[in-house]
């Protein structure tokens, strides 16, 4: 199965940023152990470039951005945003042909900047789908810098029976881990869902007060997708028990975006959503709170979790899996063969 020494899947879209992070200011970040440098060109439009002059590897980040070129601030070697090296200073005649630094292909989507790291031609779709920057669907976003593995936060994310003991004092509840659950495993396409539903339940505030459903029998449907080594998608429907024969159509998708930087440090990128209270401002921050108090216990647990790993010999990280772990099991075997084919 995947883990944190094995490969990264290069042919796939990951988020690189939120589009607000994008400007005229250079800024660096390492994506799947390679260090990028990003900004936008006088025309709005985002450029990632490898951080790296192919001179004396001089970062460019920590050089100046001159129109909508690159100056290297060591020997003034200029890139244009495709990378290709058009002016050496010291060089007398023409800049030599052929020499430049990697562009890499970027693609925006509402809030989100896509970066494809990968040889082969960029798939057509983005992982997250559509709904993301749709006017129909207000969200709310959020960054953490995880000190984790980013097969863990899958894993994770596919067994949510944590809830119940890690989020017991934010939105897990103590009848969601012995709930029932189906699964939807595709190993071909590597799609992997568990959809548990908990009947009847109290929901806990950040879902029940928004939906006025607090004090009130209810039922709680979650479904947990790996979409791809870039997306996992959470989907919730919560309706009252009253309502099971005809459930509203209230839906909230959370996308976990998580994009390596290094093989045990995860960029990870959120994505909150909902198709209800679409006007309602106050609903947005609202679940903005009461989420990011669980989302940190998951850091924390997760950052927990490697801390001791990375402590424990190789030979000694043994582990046992259980019923519930069926989906992240077949979805690490899936990444293990996408990593190394």
């Amino acid at each position: 199965m995947a883990d944190r020494n094995t490969p990264f899947v290069f042919d796939c879209w990951y988020a690189a940023g939120f589009s607000h992070e994008f400007g005229r200011d250079l800024f660096a970040r390492t994506i799947l152990g390679k260090p990028l440098v990003f900004y936008r060109t006088q025309d709005g439009a985002p450029v990632a470039l490898s951080d790296r002059c192919v001179h004396r590897s001089f970062p460019l980040s920590h050089s100046t951005l001159d129109g909508d070129t690159i100056v290297c601030g060591y020997h003034g070697l200029r890139f244009d945003p495709e990378g290709a090296c058009i002016e050496v200073p010291a060089q007398q005649g023409p800049c030599p042909a052929g020499i430049g630094v990697r562009s890499y292909a970027l693609r925006e989507q509402g809030p989100l900047v896509w970066i494809w790291m990968g040889d082969g031609e960029p798939d057509a779709d983005l992982p997250a789908g559509e709904w993301i920057g749709d006017p129909q669907w207000p969200a709310s976003q959020q960054y953490y810098h995880l000190p984790a593995s980013y097969v863990a936060l899958h894993e994770n994310l596919l067994d949510l029976t944590h809830l119940s003991f890690l989020h017991a004092g934010t939105f897990g509840t103590p009848d969601f881990a012995c709930a029932p659950y189906d699964l939807e495993l595709d190993e071909e396409r590597g799609n992997f869902k568990l959809i548990r539903t908990v009947k009847p339940t109290r929901l806990p505030p950040v879902w029940a007060e928004p939906l006025k459903l607090t004090g009130v029998d209810a039922v709680r449907q979650t479904t947990s997708e790996f979409a791809a080594p870039s997306a996992h998608l959470v989907h919730g429907h919560f309706y009252a028990l009253s309502d099971e024969a005809f459930p509203p159509d209230t839906r909230i998708i959370t996308a976990h975006l998580p994009t390596p930087e290094t093989a045990t440090t995860t960029h990870y990128f959120i994505h909150h959503g909902r198709n209800f209270a679409v006007e309602d401002d106050t609903v947005t921050d609202f679940m903005q709170q009461q989420l990011a108090a669980a989302f940190v216990e998951d850091i924390e647990g997760l950052t927990a979790l490697e801390k001791l790993a990375s402590a424990i010999p190789q030979d000694d990280q043994f582990e046992i899996s259980l019923a519930s772990d069926r989906a992240g099991v077949a979805m690490r075997r899936w990444l293990l063969k996408a990593a190394t084919a």
